[in-house]
């Protein structure tokens, strides 16, 4: 991937997860094929983790500039760890499926 290329890419994997994070305490049942295709996007361009906990610092530090800006307490974003943790056990699991299973009959 060229790093234009991969630039775009995670631009738009914040814009994705910036809407994950919007409407992750929401009741729409949308949001877990959300979840799943930004997963899958992750999964296949092989973004590491810490990138990944990057992007939500990020979304949380600008979140977190708002409110303060509006002269709120910007306390329950740390709830928002949960979506954080939500998406990397997701991946997680995606790449435990992905390991083939070895037989170790010897």
């Amino acid at each position: 991937m060229s790093p234009k290329q991969n630039q775009e890419l995670l631009k738009q994997l914040k814009t994705d997860y910036r809407h994950i994070i919007i409407n992750y305490f929401t009741t729409d049942n949308s949001i877990a094929k959300e979840i799943d295709k930004f997963i899958n996007t992750l999964f296949c361009a092989n973004i590491p983790v810490p990138q990944i906990i990057e992007i939500h610092m990020e979304i949380i530090d600008d979140f977190s500039k708002q409110l303060k800006l509006e002269g709120r307490d910007d306390e329950a974003l740390l709830d928002y760890r949960l979506a954080l943790i939500d998406v990397l056990a997701h991946l997680c699991e995606t790449y435990r499926c992905a390991i083939p299973k070895q037989n170790n009959a010897s």
